[in-house]
């Protein structure tokens, strides 16, 4: 089976959707508890466009113990899957678990952001996606101004007279 699931991991590193998800399909049928394989899954699920029947993947995948890198990604995966669905409610409960497990994460965060942004909660998600912006950016001009943008990121609606 561990070859089987690299090789649809290559098919999918080389742009053979179908393919890799037909074999990651094969493979949760034969492992249906394998937490790894059903993360697999509903990424290649994601991939092709497909995210409602991606959910039920990330979500076992999640509820069978997945840890470490692969929970970092499915948490990443199925917050903007639930986010591209409406479902923003659970998109927002899924970011703020994968922050509070993976705080340094800042691709989760900037996820999150969007999804803030559908929860009409504006000011929040520029926050959030203005403080990313400055702790990860190595453009020298952004960086010249990291104080003052830092120091507006939470006072977007202020105005000083």
């Amino acid at each position: 089976m561990k070859k089987e699931l690299e090789k649809a991991i290559e098919l999918r590193n080389n742009d053979d959707y179908q393919e890799s998800n037909k074999l990651l399909i094969e493979l949760v049928e034969n492992d249906p508890n394998d937490a790894f394989i059903n993360y697999q899954c509903a990424w290649s699920f994601d991939v092709l466009g497909e995210e409602s029947r991606a959910v039920p993947y990330y979500e076992k995948a999640i509820r069978l113990g997945l840890s470490g890198k692969e929970l970092e990604g499915a948490l990443l995966g199925l917050g903007s899957t639930y986010r591209t669905l409406g479902e923003y409610e659970k998109s927002q409960e899924t970011f703020l678990k994968g922050i509070k497990l993976f705080p340094n994460n800042m691709a989760i965060q900037a996820f999150y952001s969007m999804t803030l942004y559908n929860l009409n909660e504006y000011s929040a998600a520029m926050e959030l996606l203005l403080k990313c912006l400055v702790d990860t950016t190595s453009d020298k001009d952004i960086l010249q101004y990291r104080k003052a943008i830092d120091f507006y990121a939470d006072k977007l609606d202020n105005v000083w007279k």
